[in-house]
Parts: structure tokens; sequence; C-alpha cells
């Protein structure tokens, strides 16, 4: 098995405390690391490197680990750019079944143009979006379904899911479907629909909010999922205030996702449990929502993660930079914590130990970034930093 080593490094973020700066970011500068195809082998001092078969010279920029992208949407047809600009010039009205403003019922669309397309319409489109997250630094990224809710489109949108990446959520419980009974829904998702959909996912998902699923639907849904082997992970909070944060820390999902309207008990239960409060900036900036409040998550101690929310009504970009630029500008973040929470933080929301983080043992998925430290990602917003990304993409 080749051995790279990669050294010329002036910042070095490894997200391991014990080494470098002993800071969460576990910095060290002048530094080199060695990897295989497997694993990260040594990090340390370049002037202390190890011999390798080949040599990455990373002339002086800065190296971090690669992006975990704990939620996304890439499975889907259909383009919802007019409903986009409708939004930013505020109109509102409504064509069709589709609402310019915001809100779960804006979904339809795009199950109507996904129910339509053929499956090699789905796979190129997912592919392009994942060559994108790649050109992003993102390394590891989680996909859903949710734009089928039939049992057929479900399980042929984790069947190419899968083709991806081996983090895939089962989301049929996205929005009930137009001219569904909600209660029949809910009982073909727990049903005959998660019965054909297991074996292609990892996850379960439920959209607890308004519009939605309430509480009790979450609760028996995600019980469904975790009895068929599932793990749970929720949306919670987007729309406004509600009970979704509380349903998941009561089932202890990995996390909670948005996390945009909190109560003091809903940051009071994030904090107090291993749930991770994973937050979606390029939502609210898609949306013109309020920004979640990351500074009193942080200082309550709850887990945060950042992550792109991909999908084509809500939050269309591949771009993690732009997350972390907008969690650093809008949800007051400092630079460190958001970089940490766009790789470490995913890893923690996706329950991992070996991505996110470039110490002996972990997975060799990092990128070099075009910039002499990673404070660059929020200071230059907008600029293509990434050089790499290198390691496999999963």
């Amino acid at each position: 098995m080749t051995s790279t080593l990669v050294t010329d490094i002036r910042e070095l973020v490894t997200n391991d405390p014990s080494l470098g700066d002993g800071s969460a970011l576990g910095l060290l500068h002048d530094a080199a690391f060695v990897y295989d195809d497997n694993a990260v082998l040594w990090v340390g001092s370049a002037d202390s490197a190890p011999d390798a078969d080949e040599r990455l010279d990373a002339s002086g920029c800065a190296v971090i680990p690669g992006f975990v992208d704990s939620h996304a949407h890439l499975i889907f047809a259909g383009d919802r750019s007019a409903e986009f600009v409708s939004r930013m010039t505020g109109e509102r009205a409504t064509t069709g079944d589709e609402s310019t403003g915001y809100s779960a019922h804006g979904i339809q669309f795009t199950v109507q143009s996904t129910r339509e397309a053929t499956d090699e319409d789905l796979r190129r489109n997912a592919a392009r979006l994942v060559a994108e997250m790649a050109r992003q630094g993102i390394t590891t990224f989680e996909i859903k379904s949710g734009y089928g809710l039939t049992v057929g489109d479900e399980v042929r949108s984790l069947q190419i899911a899968s083709e991806f990446t081996g983090e895939t959520t089962f989301l049929g419980a996205h929005v009930v479907p137009h001219g569904s009974d909600p209660t029949a829904y809910v009982e073909l998702v727990c049903g005959p629909m998660l019965a054909a959909c297991a074996p292609y996912a990892r996850w379960i998902d439920v959209f607890c909010d308004q519009g939605a699923f309430d509480a009790d639907q979450a609760r028996a849904i995600v019980e469904a999922g975790v009895n068929a082997g599932l793990q749970p992970r929720l949306h919670a909070n987007q729309l406004g205030p509600g009970p979704g944060v509380q349903v998941a820390v009561e089932v202890g999902a990995a996390s909670a996702d948005h996390c945009t309207y909190l109560s003091p008990a809903d940051v009071d239960a994030l904090a107090n449990s291993s749930t991770v409060a994973t937050l979606l900036p390029g939502s609210e900036f898609s949306t013109r929502s309020p920004y979640p409040d990351a500074r009193r998550l942080l200082e309550a101690g709850a887990a945060v993660a950042l992550a792109t929310d991909c999908n084509p009504g809500s939050s269309f970009t591949t771009s993690m930079p732009l997350c972390i630029a907008l969690a650093v500008r809008e949800m007051h973040m400092t630079p460190a914590e958001a970089l940490w929470s766009a790789t470490a933080g995913g890893a923690q929301a996706l329950r991992r130990t070996d991505i996110g983080v470039l110490s002996v043992g972990a997975r060799p998925d990092f990128a070099v970034l075009d910039a002499p430290t990673f404070v660059h990602l929020a200071y230059r917003p907008g600029v293509p930093l990434i050089k790499g990304p290198f390691g496999r993409q999963v």
C-alpha cells in the first residue's frame, strides 16, 4: 500500500486537542503528516517527518480535515428558481400548489418533478451535485430521500443515494402528499414504505414542524424506524417554535437539524444530551428567515454542526465555505468554531469518529486551502480556496 507524505504545511487543523496548540482545532504549524489509502499514519512537525513512498508539497498552505456535510437532499428533479426570485422580491403569489414564501408545502412541487423523472435523470443530477461537493472540500456527506413519498419512489431514491454514500437517510416523513390522509400516510410510512426502504438506509428522519408532522406522529415514525434497525435524526424547529427539538432529544436522535426557533428549554435539552444541533445557514440565507442563535447553543455547551442542507427549494448550495462564512457573519460563531462544526461537528452528527479529524488512525480525508490559514474561509467569502480535496469521498 502506497504511503504519502504531505509536507510544508503552514497550518494544519487536526481537530485533535492532544496535538499542536491544545485547542479544539489541534493546530500545528510547519507541519506534516503521512497517510495511505486507509488511514493517517503519522502527524507532527515537518522537520521530523518520516519517509514515505510519495510526497505532496502543500507549498506553505493550510490543510484542514475534509468537510462533513451531515444534511443534504440530493435526490430530486425540477427547478425552483422562480420561487426563489419571488421570495427575494417579496411576492407572495401562488402558482398551482407552490407557495413562493417558503413553507413545508413548497416540497410538493419537487415531489411531482421527482416522481416524473427517470432513474437516470435523478442519478445524473445527484452525480453533478456530488462533484460540486468535492470541489468545495466535502469528503463525507449524507443524502436523504423524501421527494418521492410513495413506496416505489422512496425506494428508488435511496437505491440511487446508496450509489454515492453509505450515509443514507429515509425521509418518507418529509410532508404528507397532496390528497393523502395524514393518519393513513403515517401508517404507510411506518409500515410498507419503511419495510421496503430500510435495507437501503442507515438513518430515519422526520420533518417535525409546522405543516409537516406533529410530535406524536414523529415519535411513532421514529420508533418504527428504530425497530427496523435505523438510527434517528430530525428536522426540528425550522419554521417556528415547536416540539421537534424535544422529540429529538427524547428519542436519542443523533441530531436535531435547523434549530432556528429555540426556547430556553430546547437549548437546555440539547446541551444536556448527545443530540447535535445541526445548523443550516444556507436555508436562512435563501429564505430570509432568522438565523439560529449559535452563540446561545455554544455557550450552553451544546454540540453544534454545520451542513449545507442542499435542496432545490430553500438552500440550493453545495458550498460549505459559504456556510462557514454565514455562520461567522450571521450566527456570531468564531472562525474556529465554524470550521470545527463543519468538520468534527458534522462527524459527531453522523456518529462517526473516523472522519472530521486528522490524527493517527483517522480516514485520510483532507483539503488543501489556497490560503495560509483556515480563517480565510470566512475572511474571503466567495473565493474558491479549496485546492483539494484529497481522500475518498463517501
